[in-house]
């Protein structure tokens, strides 16, 4: 039986879980078996970049916050070497990067599950996430097709009004 400290210290480290998982938009779970700590440094830092929350978490305590926000169907894959990405921020940035280093790592380093908004996730719908772009790269797409279409529109108003021999004279007050 572990002492009250070592006891309040894994119900704290619970708690963080759950708030975490809470507060979470999306999350994945990792097996990270024999990635060197050149391959870890790298993985953090383009997590940290992109907003992503990514620890190391213990099985026992993540399956106790996991069930405690109802999600125990993640239950059977907490076992071995697992690692938690969670976003609050933008829901496919750890899709996305969690997909680019699976796929450069190999066997090393693979997804063991995912959540999103309370909901599991299959593979497929995993697969399909991690294709999709990040949400500042929508939004610069999303400001480059608002002011090309302004400047269209800048055009063809200054074409209208070359056509119409030139600007209005400005209506004279009437007296």
């Amino acid at each position: 039986m572990p002492n009250a400290k070592v006891l309040s210290e894994k119900q704290a480290v619970v708690e963080a879980l759950v708030e975490r998982i809470n507060a979470a938009s999306a999350g994945i779970l990792v097996d990270y078996q024999g990635i060197t700590v050149a391959e870890d440094t790298a993985l953090r830092t383009e997590m940290r970049k992109e907003g992503v929350d990514y620890t190391v978490v213990k099985n026992t305590l993540t399956r106790i916050a996991i069930d405690k926000v109802g999600m125990s169907e993640l239950d059977p894959v907490l076992n071995g070497s697992t690692s938690m990405a969670t976003s609050s921020e933008d829901p496919i940035a750890p899709f996305r990067i969690i997909s680019d280093y699976s796929k450069k790592l190999g066997d090393k380093f693979n997804i063991k599950a995912a959540f999103m908004e309370g909901k599991i996730l299959s593979e497929q719908e995993i697969a399909e996430l991690s294709t999709l772009t990040s949400k500042n790269d929508l939004y610069s797409k999303l400001a480059g097709s608002l002011n090309a279409i302004m400047g269209g529109l800048a055009v063809a108003l200054s074409e209208v009004v070359e056509q119409k021999g030139g600007a209005a004279a400005p209506a004279e007050a009437a007296e």
